[in-house]
Formats: C-alpha cells, structure tokens, sequence
C-alpha cells in the first residue's frame, strides 16, 4: 500500500516511489529506502511537488514524526559494515550501484549485532558462519539489484518502441533517457563486469537489445570512448533492429531457411531501421550504428558490402556484439549455443569478420568461458559461470555445484583466488548429470546486464572456498 507525501515531509527511512520513469533520475532503482541526507536532496532536486511512499517498508522509528534508522550509532549498522566493508550498508537504498536489501541482508545484520552485543570483539573477528552469512548477502543483493535494474530498463525500452510509429521524437528522446540512464548507472570509479542473470519475464525481442547494448557500451567503455561517442552508441544499439517493427513475423530472422525472397525481406530492415532513425532525428553517429550493424570487416556483409576501414568504431562493435547474441539466443531455442560454443565458433571461423582489435578486447572482457557457460572444473566439480574476470580471462566466478547445500544458499567462488583450481572444459547442458543439471539449473536463454565488482564481497568469497 503506497500513500503520498509533500516533498517537504520526505523524511530519512522512507520507502519511496519515484515515479518519473528509471532514464528520468540518478538512482539504481525507482523504488527504494531513502537512507541519507544526500539522497533527500537529490530527490528535492528532482522537481517534484509530492510523491508516492509504502508504510510498511519504510524503517521510521515513529511514523508521526519520521527519523532516520542505521546512523553512524547504530551498532547493526556498524556491525554489517565490519562485516562487508560497509557495502551492506546501504543495502535497498537507491544509491546508484548499491545492493538492494533481502532478508538475508537483514538475517546476517542481526547475527553480527547480536554477536557484538554478547562480544564487542565479535564485530570486528566475525566467526565463519557470519562471514558466510554477510558474503551470501552480499551475493544475493547484487543479483536482485542488478535484476531489477534490468527489469526497469526492459520496460523503458518497449515504451520506447511503443512511441516509434505514432510519436518518433518522443520515442528518440526515450532512448536517449535510457541510454543515458545506462551510463550513469554504469559510469562509476569501480570495475563493471558482465553478469549473466534470470531470465523470467523477459522477452527475446527485448532481451537482445538490452544485451546488445549493454555488452557494447562495456566495450566502449574499455576503450576509453568519449560521453557523446558513449550516448550515440548507446541509441543506436538499443535501436539496431528498429527496422524490424516493419516486417511480417516470418521474415523477422534471418537463422532459418529463408527463401531468396523472404531473405531480401529480411535484409531491408536495415534501410527501414534508417528511414525510423532519420524521422526521431538521430545523431549521425547512432544512425551508423543502424545502417552498419550487419556488414562486415571482410566486405561479406549487408546492405553495402562495407570492409572495416570504411566502417564506424561503433558499428564494428555492435556488429559483434550482434552475432554474439544471436548464436547464444536465436529464434530457435534448440540451435542455441553455449556462451563458449559461440565465442569459440566466432574465433574459429569468422575472426576475418570482425574487427581483430574489438574480438580481443570482446573475449577478454567477456572471458574464455562467458556468463552462461557450464563448466567441469579441474577438481571435476560442475559450475556455471555467473560472471567474468576481465583481469583474468580463464578464472571467472561461478556457482560450484553442491547437493549438500541449498542452491539459494550457494556462494560464488572467485577463481581467481584459487591457485590450484581452474576450468578443465566447457560443457552443454545435456552433458551434466541429472542432479547437476537441476541444481545449476542452465539457463535456456542469456540474459546479461552489468554489475559493479565488489572486492570486498570476492575476498570473503576466496576465504570461505579456501
């Protein structure tokens, strides 16, 4: 249940809603736990007279008169930062980046505070099961924050195609709020990498691209693009298949059996992607990425048979990131390949397509075995990897199968801790036993988004595997 406050009443502790749209404001989320003074002028700045808050989520020690909970006093506070190097402190706040709360946050918070209250010692020598308690929910606020964020941003991005046919201006002026939202949420002093993540709710129209832009905008971010290079590649990723809005069902993949004709049809979203893109008046560096996302470095592809040096630095990144997605994610589930299938198929087969600089950087940003990829370990053990090591290509972190241990409870492990611990091969789902397979429970389509590395939760992580 959601009420409504005066802007001026918007206290520290309350759970609020800001309903301007997830491109609209800087936050992770739209929805969250004020839990700063900063924040609260941020929201102020925003322009907004009231907005919407939920009662019951709120953390107000008296409703009447608002106060704000976990300050510098608060021994939980104190106690979950000693824990998690304060990254559990501002779990489910909107700032950009941070967690989002789950009961195993709150679970692991009243663990150390009883500890420290029985033993002030404890606080600062937490004992094994609190570390693995607090590392655990560090790993699950991550996931859900880095979720939801996806969610927030597969929403905009229909809105957005929604406006294309009858409002292009508004349309264009939607991408460029989700682009830049993508930015700012992604622009921070911290290692990104790129995270595999649930699938539900999404759709593979969407889901390619989102992932197609976000994989994209992590590359140029690897190679130092400037803002406004960042913000037309951005625009024009999310809108590369745009074209398609215009194309019957049956002729919207080109992964089929085509007939001459219908591969013709196909191939004429590109130039109709172009005529969308000049009437939402896109820069000219987004509407190369529209035009260019399906040639070639070797000249072999369309619509103009271009060769790399006549192609944007944008377009040669989305045309990658593209074929990519497609290999892992085609229309047909069952020619879907693993993560490492298609990155090991690109390498072997089609290095001369692609931009020798870009397949580099892409495999090692994406690692050797990319989110996504089922894996046996040198140990024999079975794992998937959740996500890459951009430092170190062959050692990601994944989720280790162990039927004695709940699956919600399973920790990841950061490979690059473990000296003696590597990957011996990539697998396909159809090659894991039964109780691993249910356990790791591999994922039908990838979905990627970007997520903050934190150091502090890999330590912990390192410490319980070692």
């Amino acid at each position: 249940m959601s009420m409504t406050v005066e802007i001026e009443e918007l206290r520290v502790g309350m759970f609020v809603h800001l309903d301007l749209g997830w491109w609209a404001h800087p936050f992770a989320l739209s929805s969250f736990l004020v839990t700063s003074p900063d924040q609260l002028a941020t929201i102020r700045g925003l322009g907004l007279k009231k907005l919407r808050w939920s009662p019951e989520k709120s953390r107000l020690a008296d409703p009447a008169v608002p106060e704000a909970r976990g300050s510098a006093d608060d021994p939980q506070a104190i106690a979950v930062g000693a824990l998690a190097g304060d990254t559990l402190a501002d779990a489910a706040s909107g700032t950009p980046g941070g967690p989002v709360a789950s009961p195993a946050t709150h679970e692991a918070a009243n663990e150390a505070t009883a500890a420290a209250t029985t033993n002030p010692a404890a606080a600062a020598t937490p004992g094994p099961q609190a570390r693995h308690r607090a590392a655990l929910a560090e790993q699950q606020a991550a996931q859900h924050l880095c979720e939801q964020q996806y969610g927030e941003a597969g929403r905009a991005w229909h809105e957005m195609q929604r406006l294309v046919p009858k409002a292009p201006l508004q349309a264009r002026h939607t991408t460029e709020g989700l682009t830049r939202a993508l930015l700012d949420k992604m622009m921070v002093d911290r290692e990104m990498c790129v995270r595999v993540i649930s699938d539900a709710g999404s759709d593979r129209v969407a889901g390619h691209a989102l992932n197609v832009a976000v994989i994209s905008l992590l590359m140029a971010r690897v190679f130092g693009f400037a803002e406004a290079e960042m913000l037309d590649l951005g625009m024009g990723a999310l809108l590369h298949d745009v074209g398609k809005l215009d194309l019957p069902d049956r002729v919207q993949h080109a992964e089929g059996q085509l007939s001459h004709t219908d591969l013709a049809a196909y191939r004429e979203h590109v130039a109709l992607g172009l005529a969308h893109g000049h009437r939402m008046g896109l820069s000219e560096g987004a509407l190369l990425v529209v035009a260019q996302h399906h040639e070639m470095a070797d000249g072999s592809g369309f619509p103009a048979r271009l060769n790399l040096d006549r192609m944007a630095i944008g377009a040669r990144i989305v045309s990658l990131v593209n074929r990519y997605d497609k290999l892992c994610n085609p229309a047909q589930a069952a020619q879907a390949l693993t993560p490492h299938e298609a990155l090991s198929l690109i390498f072997a087969q089609s290095r001369t397509k692609f931009d020798a600089t870009m397949l580099n950087a892409f495999i090692r940003m994406m690692g050797v075995y990319p989110p996504g990829s089922v894996v046996q370990l040198t140990d024999d053990r079975y794992a998937s990897v959740i996500s890459c090591n951009s430092s170190r290509p062959l050692k990601p972190r994944v989720m280790v199968c162990n039927t004695l241990v709940p699956v919600e409870e399973a920790l990841l492990l950061n490979l690059d801790g473990q000296a003696d611990l590597g990957i011996r091969r990539s697998l396909k789902p159809t090659q894991l036993p039964a109780a691993a397979r249910d356990y790791l429970s591999p994922r039908q389509r990838m979905v990627y988004f970007f997520e903050p590395v934190v150091l502090d939760a890999a330590d912990a992580m390192e410490a319980l595997a070692a």
